[in-house]
């Protein structure tokens, strides 16, 4: 937890008592439904939950902003992103229905209010609904971006333009040749000195 409250020292009482409860959780839960590896589990705050919240660091969201998250898994980075952004909706979708039940019950028992979990492949949620698609590192860009393109809608109200934010590791110089598109590239390590981000990164594609 403290490393959370180092890299966001503005929390709210509510909000560190929410991002504290995680820990405990995902723990019961994986043991129940694995959703993240059990070396994982042990560095959870560092690994799942801060790498989550990277995307807050290129991306404030504004009261309002409506999020989707595709491919969710156990809830990341969407239910860290919901806690930080309390104003904001998220929709996070997982095909494996057990994975959506780890993010229900997370949910319910932290009390978030702005977040809806999903059965649902992301070809079949609803176009233009959405200002910002979030995901970590589900597949290669090209075939993300098919699968998305059609969701975001044109209303423009935050510091970037609508679009995808899509947390990736290592050498992404092919992957963005192959995707064709207009991107800019964060480094996580210009926001976070653990040695786990070092090669961690925010692709961000504008649409």
């Amino acid at each position: 937890m403290e490393i959370i409250k180092k890299y966001f020292p503005d929390l709210t009482p509510r909000q560190e008592e929410q991002f504290g409860q995680l820990g405990e959780l995902y723990r019961f839960w994986n043991e129940q439904i694995n959703v993240v590896s059990r070396q994982d589990v042990d560095n959870l705050y560092e690994r799942h939950i801060l790498h989550s919240l990277g995307i807050a660091k290129v991306m404030p969201f504004k009261p309002m902003t409506e999020i989707l998250d595709v491919g969710t898994g156990g809830g990341f980075p969407g239910v860290p992103l919901a806690i930080l952004f309390p104003d904001s909706q998220f929709h996070l979708v997982d095909s494996i229905g057990k994975k959506i039940r780890v993010v229900e019950e997370v949910s319910k028992a932290i009390g978030l209010t702005n977040l809806r979990a999903e059965q649902k492949r992301a070809e079949l949620v609803p176009a233009a609904a959405y200002d910002f698609i979030v995901s970590r590192a589900v597949t290669r860009l090209k075939p993300f971006y098919g699968w998305v393109k059609t969701k975001v809608h044109k209303n423009q109200f935050n510091d970037l333009k609508n679009g995808i934010l899509y947390l990736k590791g290592g050498d992404l110089t092919e992957e963005l040749q192959e995707l064709g598109k207009k991107t800019t590239v964060y480094e996580l390590s210009d926001y976070f000195t653990e040695e786990f981000f070092e090669t961690k990164k925010v692709v961000y594609v504008p649409f």
